[in-house]
């Protein structure tokens, strides 16, 4: 029994831990579903529609059953807040990343995403959200994690070395990585920094407004709803072709019930959870663990060949991430125990306490 409530308070006291390992196994799925589904033919941007659409259908019926009586009400200026969040973040992020993808590698693609805990971290001091004390040694871990992830994230990516095993090449990839022009790739390149940084803006922008409308559930729908209606529009624009919507028991089918029901609603709504106890830097910093789950479900699935090169850059980012993780743990405990001695400073002593019957 005791064990057992050990058990339960160590789960307790780790959840924001738990939560973000979880959402990055999630997203791992999400680029083997989301590849799968491209590579049949999927329009992205139609991608994007059915994602948000299926996570709103998703979300609704438990926003409005369990957040129901404590939900405050929306003012219209709230809503306008909620609107810009979610085009911000979920609309414009996703389909600028999905566009730029089209003119650069999907190695690119997949190593630039790991600026986002940079941009966040950056966002953070900047707006003073998140405190750096270099005189201190947890705010050294802090700074060092955050570049030794970095920098593992490009060996990952960029730096192959030879082979641990054998596998499938994918022969077409350095070909159509080849048919790209300098200028398009300079392009796609711009236009993925910038679906990172709209994306850093989300997490950035998560933690006033949940202070402002604390329903996360339902903070999480209303997000989901308003990317819906701006994603559809969208796609109807740029897809006039009424086939490109069609969707049968396939994989495109199961890829944007995957990405809406699991990846943009139980995540983003963990996400929104994570950034209230812990802050967005927490947040981003786990992002490059997504890239390791990715490049070994791929070469399990995919039997795309795993090289030296990802396993060095593994264990920086694995480095980074215990870095920043100590620093920020090390960072709170310095701060409960300065809350600590202010109250005892601040309540009167014993003697001077008059009890009155």
């Amino acid at each position: 029994m005791k064990a057992f409530l050990r058990c339960a308070v160590a789960i307790e006291k780790n959840k924001p831990y738990i939560a973000m390992i979880f959402i990055q196994f999630v997203y791992a799925g999400m680029s083997l579903f989301s590849k799968a589904a491209i590579s049949e033919g999927m329009k992205p941007s139609v991608f994007v529609a059915y994602r948000q659409g299926f996570a709103t259908l998703a979300l609704a019926p438990f926003a409005l059953f369990f957040e129901s009586k404590k939900s405050p009400p929306l003012t219209c200026k709230l809503l306008c807040k909620i609107f810009f969040v979610s085009f911000c973040g979920i609309t414009l992020s996703l389909n600028l990343y999905y566009f730029g993808m089209n003119y650069t590698s999907a190695t690119f693609a997949t190593a630039i995403t790991n600026t986002i805990p940079a941009m966040v971290f950056i966002m953070a001091v900047i707006l003073r959200m998140e405190g750096v004390s270099l005189s201190e040694w947890y705010g050294i871990a802090k700074v060092l994690g955050s570049m030794v992830g970095l920098s593992g994230a490009m060996v990952f990516t960029f730096y192959k070395g030879p082979a641990i095993y054998q596998g499938i090449e994918k022969e077409n990839s350095d070909q159509s990585t080849s048919s790209i022009s300098k200028g398009d790739w300079i392009k796609g390149a711009l236009i993925m920094l910038a679906a990172n940084l709209t994306w850093s803006m989300w997490l950035i922008m998560q933690r006033p407004i949940v202070k402002q409308y604390p329903a996360k559930l339902r903070l999480t729908t209303l997000q989901c709803g308003f990317s819906c209606i701006l994603s559809v529009l969208w796609a109807a624009a740029v897809n006039r072709d009424i086939s490109a919507w069609k969707l049968g028991w396939d994989i495109n089918l199961l890829s944007v019930a995957y990405c809406g029901i699991i990846v943009t609603g139980i995540t983003y709504w963990l996400q929104v959870w994570a950034v209230e106890k812990k802050g967005p830097v927490f947040t981003a910093v786990f992002s490059p663990l997504a890239l390791i789950l990715t490049a070994v479900f791929s070469a399990l699935f995919f039997k795309e060949t795993l090289h030296w090169g990802s396993v060095c850059g593994a264990l920086l980012l694995v480095g980074g991430l215990y870095s920043f993780l100590w620093g920020k743990n090390k960072e709170a405990k310095k701060e409960t125990n300065e809350q600590k001695a202010e109250t005892k400073e601040e309540s009167p002593p014993l003697e001077c306490v008059s009890v009155h019957q």
